[in-house]
């Protein structure tokens, strides 16, 4: 990993990707109920707010570990929020 801006723009990215998807879904789909898909853009901001809690975090013992964690959970989490994006 580079550095701390391009993980932030890492999570800002792909999270930002898959809200879109839904949007995208939603504009498609006009004629479905979109309980579904606000719970996963809801679930998708509250990832982003704490990944990045977590990234900004002052007080850590191993940087390159903790960052690697960071990195490691925005993978799962973004693979378990496009399944369900795929599942709509």
């Amino acid at each position: 990993m580079a550095n701390v801006r391009d993980l932030k723009k890492d999570i800002n990215y792909v999270l930002g990707d898959i809200i879109e998807a839904v949007y995208v879904w939603e504009m498609e789909n006009t004629d479905k109920e979109t309980k579904q898909s606000e719970a996963i853009i809801d679930e998708a901001i509250d990832t982003f707010d704490a990944l990045i809690a977590k990234v900004n975090a002052k007080n850590i013992d191993n940087a390159k570990a903790h960052f690697k964690a960071i990195n490691t959970e925005l993978e799962e989490k973004g693979k378990a929020l496009i399944e369900k994006v795929n599942s709509l």
